[in-house]
């Protein structure tokens, strides 16, 4: 479907009509705007619009779709071309919206997860919540714009991009940890035992020794089972 050719005849046949395209605009319940973009091929009439344009500019929906004058012998070819052109144009602007609500998913989606860890404090299991619920709306993205391909490549992707991205958050979150010295956002439990704060995560424990003092200090280890009077002890040394 030629959009240049067609809007060259939509200008021609309204200036033939001797109406301005705020006249055909006003007719057809669009902006000047519109036409102006129709005419210069950047865009096309809706599907719906079609049947009214053409009985505003006296041309068949042959006539609009060719971007001329279609005489009788090729007006049954001329036909069959315009409804497989119309069908393929159609399933591209379903595509491209479909290709556009995917992106804002994505984005979104990333744009929650990094303001989650942006602006809420460590200690807050909000923090971790939102960015969950952000890795949740990418996903909902990548499988939308994935939908195209064959589905055992899908869910391996669509496998592998959710681990990735988990594996980000648990990276930065550990980061914060060992740079900034912030409790970690991801953790499964935090406790209070004497002058030490423990926070246990999947892949480290975080001992926060004699917390809230001049000698504070921070501990990241592997993933090691300490009873109570332990931590105690491991912080006094």
């Amino acid at each position: 479907m030629n959009q240049e050719k067609i809007g060259k005849f939509i200008a021609t046949c309204r200036k033939e009509r001797k109406m301005t395209q705020q006249e055909l605009a006003e007719k057809l319940g669009v902006s000047d705007r519109t036409i102006g973009n129709w005419e210069n091929g950047r865009n096309m009439p809706d599907l719906s619009l079609l049947k009214p344009l053409c009985n505003e500019l006296e041309i068949t929906l042959n006539d609009l779709l060719s971007g001329e004058k279609v005489n009788e012998k090729e007006y049954q070819k001329k036909f069959e071309e315009n409804i497989v052109n119309t069908i393929d144009y159609s399933t591209k602007r379903i595509t491209q919206y479909h290709q556009a609500v995917s992106l804002i998913f994505i984005l979104f989606g990333l744009f929650v997860s990094l303001s989650a860890i942006m602006i809420f404090p460590s200690e807050s299991s909000w923090g971790s919540i939102y960015s969950l619920l952000g890795i949740f709306l990418f996903m909902i993205g990548i499988i939308r714009i994935t939908n195209t391909i064959q589905w055992y490549l899908r869910f391996f992707l669509t496998i592998g991009i959710f681990l990735f991205s988990i594996g980000i958050l648990l990276f930065t979150d550990y980061l914060n940890v060992k740079l900034n010295h912030e409790a970690p956002m991801f953790r499964i439990t935090t406790k209070y035992i004497g002058n030490v704060i423990y926070y246990d995560t999947f892949f480290y424990d975080v001992y926060r020794c004699h917390f809230d003092t001049d000698n504070e200090y921070w501990v990241i280890e592997k993933n090691h089972k300490r009873t109570d009077a332990d931590l105690i002890h491991y912080c006094k040394e």
